[in-house]
């Protein structure tokens, strides 16, 4: 029996989905702990691609439980849309999914003042999706938020809607906007929504608990990456919540005795979205070729996504704050034609050298990268059947990623189809 974290290891965007939809063939419950729709997970099988937002990415195996725990903000509306694709997939929730009913609600406020106020920061944005998810955050931690329990107590929904439209029509004005919205519209919505989902609600933190004490295997799935965490990642250009492993434990109720593995999805380069400091990124035609063989487009978004060299510093610092034991690499076949490949594995701040990573964004911004230079090895990965049969030049690469970071790559993700994919070493 084992329970482990699934995080990204940089800035999100590492293929979590296929890694965990893999394991999950071998566990009995998959559940989301944090984040909301603004995530993007996307499955490739059997010639189909869906990409998930809050469903957890082992729903496509009949046999697994899966849960959408506390630490998720939930929009209903986009759930419930999202819940019919999985439906049109021939893939039947009932039974099998749970929704935490201490998750709080993403409402149409939270948008509404999501998107006013980052379009008022100018050229100081974040870079949000604009789908609620910091609002929905704010309003759980000052004490004020919806949750999936309120859904189903009329009452209680309506005290809290009418006391969070009065604060979101003060913020509207004071962003000088004429924009006011209305309680009652917003009431019968959520209620419609919650009579719907109200199957799935429950207490999931117990259900989780008796899965343990009843044997099975627990996957977490973390969403976003460990660099976008709202404490430990580049802030304030960060997610409003914690995709590190301790947020696993508040974000599902689940103790933090009970982690057996913690694994790092990391890809072969790096990415990011949004703004924010990026040491490695490349402006070149060499970003360029990256961005087009990777596809490297926003799921959820669809914004183009910035790309660099990989970048070890950064990754040696995921490792230290999340307990990483274990490393996935994934889109190794973006990186086939080319005949180098450069890996950071410094950082040189004010003419010093250190493989430290800097808390302070505004350092991380001026930091300048040092480079190893590797030979690229010139092969269609995604070709590669067996481990065995890997090139050394493959080999070396994952042998310098595992000597730096003092952790094995498990793992090897060589296209986004389940069958492109290499075990390494064996995932218990």
């Amino acid at each position: 029996m084992s329970t482990r974290v699934v995080i990204g290891a940089q800035w999100g965007d590492e293929g979590k989905g296929k890694i965990i939809d893999l394991l999950s063939d071998k566990v009995g419950v998959v559940a989301r702990y944090q984040g909301g729709a603004n995530a993007g997970h996307t499955l490739k099988f059997d010639n189909t691609t869906i990409v998930l937002h809050l469903v957890p990415s082992g729903v496509f195996h009949e046999n697994c439980d899966c849960v959408i725990g506390n630490g998720v903000v939930i929009d209903p509306v986009a759930l419930l849309q999202e819940l019919d694709e999985v439906k049109s997939h021939g893939i039947d929730p009932k039974g099998r999914l749970f929704i935490s009913e201490s998750a709080h609600v993403i409402m149409s406020y939270h948008k509404v003042i999501d998107q006013a106020k980052e379009k008022a920061k100018g050229d100081n944005k974040i870079g949000t999706t604009g789908r609620g998810i910091g609002p929905a955050y704010e309003n759980k931690y000052n004490r004020g938020g919806v949750r999936m329990l309120d859904l189903l107590d009329e009452s209680s929904l309506r005290e809290k809607v009418i006391a969070n439209v009065a604060n979101v029509n003060f913020s509207l004005k004071s962003l000088g906007l004429d924009e006011q919205l209305e309680s009652e519209p917003i009431v019968q919505e959520m209620l419609k929504a919650g009579e719907t989902l109200r199957e799935f609600i429950c207490d999931t933190g117990l259900l989780l608990h008796n899965s343990r004490k009843a044997g099975k295997s627990i996957l977490l799935e973390g969403a976003q990456g460990a660099l976008l965490d709202v404490d430990h990642g580049t802030y304030p250009f960060v997610t409003s919540s914690s995709p590190t492993s301790g947020g696993a434990c508040t974000g599902t109720g689940l103790p933090p005795t009970s982690i057996t593995h913690v694994m790092g999805i990391m890809k072969a380069y790096c990415t990011r979205v949004g703004n924010g400091p990026f040491p490695t990124e490349l402006f070149d035609e060499t970003g360029e070729e990256i961005r087009r063989i990777g596809h490297e487009f926003g799921a959820t978004t669809g914004r183009p996504r910035r790309t660099g060299w990989l970048d070890l510093v950064a990754l040696k610092y995921a490792v230290r704050i999340n307990g990483i034991n274990e490393l996935a690499v994934t889109k190794l076949d973006v990186l086939d034609s080319f005949d180098e490949v450069k890996v950071c594995t410094a950082y040189e701040i004010s003419g010093k050298k250190t493989d430290l990573f800097p808390i302070d964004g505004k350092v991380l911004a001026h930091v300048k990268p040092v480079y190893t230079t590797i030979k690229g090895w010139k092969t269609n990965s995604n070709e590669i059947k067996a481990k065995e049969d890997l090139p050394e030049s493959i080999l070396s690469y994952l042998k310098f990623i595992e000597d730096y970071l003092e952790v094995p790559v498990v793992i090897l993700s060589t296209g986004p189809k389940r069958k492109e994919t290499l075990l390494l070493h064996e995932v218990n």
